[in-house]
């Protein structure tokens, strides 16, 4: 059997569940395909780190489109079924649409999804990604209100240009199309109701996200959590909400419908109510770094082994196992008030 025909087989027949030092099995990876952003969002990149002289990625660092393709290729064989595209704004990197057709083309990944601030986000765009096999697309939003939205993503993006881009999503048929609001206190915590209401019978679900402790960079304090708890009161004190069960095992949402038929909405907890538990979640950035929690502090220099020529598949699929199976991460089961002093990778850079 040729090298290429023995790697189709395992294809076919993937490898056991392998499962980490808390009985994790390893079912979903997170691509970013780079490190670079338009915005510069108060909780995720601060102009004050972030500025005119932050050194990026170069060209050359970053994964190709075949390295990536190999990737997820050998991760379907580990068990992975699920593959996220984020960033940095992952539309800043030319032509998403022909990495997403060959990550499609991955026989085990049954679910090919984005996150994306949306302001590429183009009705031609995102037929583009749809047609490629693009399935399911996050966008990002923060407000309604221009002079709030403004103040987080700190570049004068308008409103507008980011209900357009929900738009165009829904029509080229990536559903369902959710919406993620990061609610920080006294910033824009007092749009959660208009939120809501302005979502309400579209289609779309909008997730509320407890403001994080990712990286060190966006000086993040527990009082500035407005904690899900009290999201969801503010919520039920206008709309009369029921739970909906999890749709998959280790579902990072609440979930909760409006008993009108109004749609539904999830509320992520990671602060006040970790699901470290059930994660099933590795991540890469854009250099080839894995990392098996969003918190972590050092990666795994993957692009080393891709970039090997004497390296094959099989020694890559020992590598991730032993990496997998020695994880013992839950970092927000073991957070303090008080957030470590330990470096953490920054969530521009491995996407949330």
């Amino acid at each position: 059997m040729t090298k290429c025909a023995a790697s189709m087989e395992r294809v076919r027949n993937p490898l056991p569940a392998i499962l980490d030092k808390h009985q994790r099995p390893l079912r979903d990876l997170r691509i970013s395909v780079t490190d670079r952003c338009n915005f510069r969002c108060v909780y995720c990149m601060p102009k004050e780190v972030f500025g005119a002289k932050f050194h990026f990625l170069p060209k050359k660092e970053l994964l190709t489109f075949d390295e990536l393709q190999r990737t997820v290729r050998i991760f379907g064989q580990l068990g992975v079924s699920k593959v996220r595209i984020t960033g940095g704004e992952p539309l800043m990197r030319q032509d998403l649409d022909v990495l997403i057709r060959q990550l499609s083309e991955v026989e085990a990944i049954q679910d090919m999804a984005m996150t994306t601030n949306g302001y590429f986000l183009t009705p031609e765009k995102a037929t583009a990604l749809k047609n490629a096999g693009l399935k399911r697309i996050t966008v990002s939003l923060d407000a309604l209100t221009d002079n709030i939205f403004k103040t987080v993503n700190d570049v004068g993006v308008p409103v507008s240009r980011i209900l357009s881009a929900v738009d165009a999503a829904l029509t080229a048929g990536l559903k369902p199309v959710k919406v993620n609001m990061v609610v920080k206190r006294d910033v824009n915590d007092q749009q959660v109701i208009p939120m809501a209401r302005h979502f309400r019978h579209t289609g779309v679900t909008l997730r509320f996200i407890e403001y994080m402790d990712v990286g060190n960079t966006n000086g993040w304090r527990l009082e500035d959590v407005v904690q899900a708890s009290e999201i969801l009161s503010t919520l039920q004190e206008e709309w009369d909400l029921e739970p909906v069960a999890p749709s998959h095992p280790g579902e990072v949402a609440r979930r909760f419908r409006y008993r009108d038929g109004g749609g539904e909405i999830g509320i992520i907890a990671s602060v006040t109510q970790p699901f470290c538990r059930h994660c099933s979640r590795i991540r890469m950035s854009p250099e080839g770094q894995i990392y098996t929690c969003l918190f972590g502090s050092e990666g795994f220099d993957l692009r080393q082994l891709l970039r090997d020529e004497n390296v094959d598949d099989q020694h890559i699929i020992e590598t991730l196992t032993a990496l997998w199976t020695e994880r013992r991460d839950q970092y927000s089961l073991l957070r303090t008030q008080m957030t470590p002093s330990q470096p953490k990778v920054e969530m521009s850079h491995i996407g949330g």
